[in-house]
């Protein structure tokens, strides 16, 4: 089985929507990219964990994902012992844009996907499911208007 791990600071930091400069956003930062990822992976058979710097506040309740918080210690640093400790590394998936940590992956025989490679990765699919809701949405007497039939 697929394993995802998600260097989570590091794609909000690289998606506008969701980066905030308030420390009173961060937590809500975190739920929303939870939720979309929540979203993303919820057809796909494989794991997920979604690493965050520092404590957790507010637990965010997902389906598909584990969610870690670094305490003490830096969330790249939970992701490599993560990687350290999975059986087969050629499985595992790593998310992130930092070059030490992509390295870390990369000599450990991970696959690395960029952060913001990923994030186009999840607007393509949202857009391929408000198009699939549209075609769907449409009913045998919106078709015989629009063919005038």
């Amino acid at each position: 089985m697929n394993y995802y791990i998600i260097d989570g600071n590091n794609l909000i930091g690289k998606d506008p929507k969701l980066r905030s400069k308030s420390a009173n956003l961060e937590d809500m930062s975190r739920e929303k990219l939870a939720f979309k990822l929540d979203r993303y992976f919820s057809d796909k058979n494989c794991k997920v964990t979604l690493h965050f710097d520092g404590f957790p506040k507010e637990a965010i309740n997902t389906s598909r994902l584990k969610i870690r918080f670094s305490e003490n210690r830096t969330a790249d640093e939970k992701i490599k012992e993560q990687i350290d400790d999975h059986k087969n590394p050629k499985l595992v998936t790593v998310i992130t844009s930092d070059m030490n940590l992509a390295e870390f992956a990369r000599v450990n025989s991970c696959r690395i996907i960029k952060s913001e490679d990923f994030l186009k990765m999840i607007r393509d699919s949202e857009k391929k499911d408000t198009e699939s809701e549209r075609i769907n949405s449409i009913n045998e007497n919106d078709i015989r208007k629009i063919f005038g039939v």
